[in-house]
This record gives C-alpha cells, structure tokens and sequence, in this order.
C-alpha cells in the first residue's frame, strides 16, 4: 500500500512538471518545496530506467522517450484520480460549470453562450474566472476548471479542443493618432507602430508572426493588466489589439477602435475540456456552443466550427 501511494504522489509530481514547465511553478501548485518535486521525479525516471525531462536554467521540458509515455500515461492517471475524488466531490460541484477565460477575446460569445444556456438550463450554475495561459491545462486536468476558454492552445492528450468561432481584431488607437480617422486599417498601415502587447497574453500570437516576417512594427511586451495598457494608449505610449467583442461593447475615453481590414484579421474563439470530465451538464454546455455557432456564423465574426479533435 506504501509503495502504491509512493507512485501516486511522484506520478502527481511528475505532471505536475509536465503542465507547468518548471519544478518551482509545480512545486508553487503541489505546495511542496521545489527538492520535493525533483526527488519524486528523479525516482520515477530511476523506477523507469528512462529519462522523463531534460533540465535546464529556463525549466523543464519532456524528452521524447517522457512525451510517448507519459501520453500513455496520463489517461489512467486522471482516470485513477478521478475515482479517488469521486466520495468528496459535493453536488453542487456536479451541477456547477467552472468556465475559465485565456484572455478578452471571446467573450461577447462566451456571455452569449452562458445566456442562452442558463435558458435552456436554469438548475445548473455557471461560475467564470480568468486564468493564466501557462496554468490552463493544468486547471482542466485537475479538474478546478470544466471548460477553458481562449485564442490557442495545443492539442493535449485526453483533452478535446475545438474551434466554434472567428473574431475580427481591432486596433485601439490615441484619438490624435494620425491613423484615427480612418474607418478601417490594413496591417501595414501600423508598420513602425508601437504595439504593446500583454506579457502573459496569446492573443497576438498569429499577428506578431505575421509582423515578424513582413512589416516588423516595434512591439512591446508590457508585463501589465489591460486596464494598463488602455491607459499607456490614452497616454499616447503606443497602440493595442483586443476583439471585436471587447472593442463593440468598451467606450473608453480618448481612444477610439478602428477594425483590421485585410488577410489575417481574425482569430479563433477556442474551447478546450477533458474527455473523461463526468459532468453531463459539460455536455450540454458544448453542445449549446455549436448551436450557436452553426446557427449565425456571421455573428460576432463568427465563422463555421471547425473540430481539432481529441489530442
């Protein structure tokens, strides 16, 4: 029984590294000391005969012998931890959907979604919060999360991504600004602008590759919410991307929104769960999600759904 509850915690500690890409940030969630976690997985790479992680100053990341098994893996694992769960989980955690929020895109579709299905669905609460890109998976696996919403994340092993939406960008602009009066922008309208981009934000991922290989503006990483970065635009410091969601239903004094007109000017409303999460309202959530999606595809610059699948 000792040794089973000794593999347990080095397989917690293990995927635990996997989602966070760092033993201090695993051992920060596990709530352990950072010699903790590396001594559990030192073990469990000494148990397989196999190394798991390669380390090095930026963190950890799997080998390709620790990809393949603990793919194989990890589908037991959950499973073995939901049933261990199961006893404590109460029943308003059953008829409750935790929504978590990547990011401001997306979310005039999202609110949508919760009204619609709050409609068709009064008995079953809805909580939303916002997380942090990096602790995405690990809030869907562990269960904290039943759905996440945002503009990317990669394909993962026993989870369902798909894509129910496309959103067309905007670009805040300072109401002096010389492009200000334009009623639509191209990309290389903003070539040598200073775009000021969220640190902690993939909202732009797609767009500063774009900009990376043709019109190179100066971009900025703002370690800063984005009530700061509204107020460094106010301030004339710079110009910044959001949704048309976002950029529909926000006035904001002395700035003004301008939309992208031109290839590449949308991104993906994305939702990702777990396959193995029980809950039978999840279901209902995505479902209603598709309807909506496949019902106005013009709305909100939506797009027809695409299925990324099971990764």
């Amino acid at each position: 029984m000792k040794q089973a509850s000794n593999t347990l915690r080095r397989l917690d500690h293990v995927f635990a590294a996997v989602d966070h890409g760092s033993l201090r940030q695993a051992a920060r969630a596990l709530r352990v000391r950072e010699s903790c976690v590396s001594r559990n997985i030192v073990a469990m790479e000494q148990a397989l005969d196999m190394q798991l992680f390669d380390r090095d100053v930026h963190g950890v990341r799997l080998t390709e012998e620790g990809r393949a098994w603990t793919q194989l893996v990890r589908v037991h694992y959950e499973g073995l931890n939901d049933a261990l769960a199961g006893g404590s989980r109460s029943d308003q955690d059953a008829t409750t959907i935790r929504i978590g929020m990547c990011c401001q895109l997306g979310r005039a579709f999202v609110a949508r979604l919760v009204k619609r299905f709050h409609h068709l669905h009064p008995d079953v609460g809805v909580a939303i919060e916002d997380v942090a890109q990096e602790h995405c998976l690990a809030a869907i696996r562990r269960r904290r999360l039943d759905i996440v919403f945002t503009h990317w994340l990669e394909n993962a092993a026993s989870c369902r991504s798909e894509t129910f939406a496309q959103e067309r960008l905007f670009v805040l602009l300072p109401r002096g600004h010389p492009l200000a009066d334009r009623p639509a922008l191209g990309w290389q309208d903003l070539a040598g602008a200073s775009l000021l981009v969220p640190a902690a934000s993939q909202l732009e991922v797609h767009v500063l590759k774009h900009f990376a290989t043709n019109y190179a503006p100066a971009v900025q990483l703002c370690r800063a919410s984005e009530a700061t970065i509204i107020l460094k635009v106010q301030l004339g410091l710079g110009v910044a991307l959001a949704g048309e969601g976002f950029a529909r239903t926000v006035a904001i004094d002395a700035v003004v929104w301008r939309p992208i007109e031109d290839h590449d000017s949308s991104c993906s409303i994305q939702a990702m769960w777990l396959e193995s999460n029980p809950k039978r309202a999840l279901l209902r959530l995505v479902g209603t999600a598709r309807n909506i999606a496949s019902a106005k595809p013009l709305e909100f610059g939506i797009g027809q759904r695409r299925a990324r699948g099971s990764g």
